[in-house]
């Protein structure tokens, strides 16, 4: 569970960062170089690190100093936080309601971000001709495709009681699975001779 969460929520953080850096190289061409310095990629990488490191150690505590009852056998396909919750003996409202609390904040503030970063690159785009706007756009698209199929299906688990519904891992397979088998293709996206090939 620890790695799971550590891995996804890595990935949320990276997904966050990286739309900054869209809005640097899209927004301050000119600057771009001195806004992604070496030392500011490094601080950005740390600090996802660091913040996954920290949520999946606080979730992972929190589920485990729970009583265990005999059942061992959790109602999915991979140890999740959710369906270990129902195994516990003990009421697990509290331990629910902050781990609701705590991807509901990483959700949002990594929401708000993604929502200013592309407020102001599309803001930024209505002064520029048609064609700059078309490269810009074709470079963010692949983008948002991967953020799409990777926050909606995480937000859908993770916001809502630990009641679990059939439908669960079904969405679960989709970002556990299929959204990282489609990363190259949607990264491809962006290279010209896979759009003419594709064409």
């Amino acid at each position: 569970m620890f790695t799971f969460h550590f891995f996804g929520c890595a990935e949320i953080f990276v997904l966050t960062v990286m739309a900054f850096d869209g809005y640097a190289a899209i927004c301050q061409p000119l600057r771009y170089t001195t806004i992604m310095s070496a030392n500011a990629c490094i601080v950005l990488a740390s600090l996802s690190w660091s913040g996954a490191l920290g949520h999946s150690f606080f979730q992972t505590l929190l589920t485990f100093q729970l009583p265990f009852c005999n059942g061992q056998v959790i109602d999915h396909y991979f140890c999740d936080v959710h369906p270990v919750l129902k195994l516990a003996c003990a009421d697990t409202t509290l331990v629910n309601m902050l781990v609701i609390a705590d991807t509901c904040l990483i959700s949002l503030e990594c929401f708000l971000i993604l929502l200013a970063s592309y407020t102001a690159t599309l803001f930024n785009l209505q002064k520029r001709s048609a064609e700059s706007c078309h490269k810009a756009l074709s470079t963010c698209g692949s983008y948002l495709i991967e953020v799409t199929f990777f926050l909606v299906p995480c937000i859908f688990i993770y916001l809502h009681p630990s009641t679990t519904f059939p439908l669960d891992k079904v969405v679960s397979v989709f970002y556990t699975t299929i959204t990282p088998m489609l990363n190259p293709f949607s990264y491809t996206l962006r290279n010209e001779d896979v759009k003419n090939a594709m064409k």
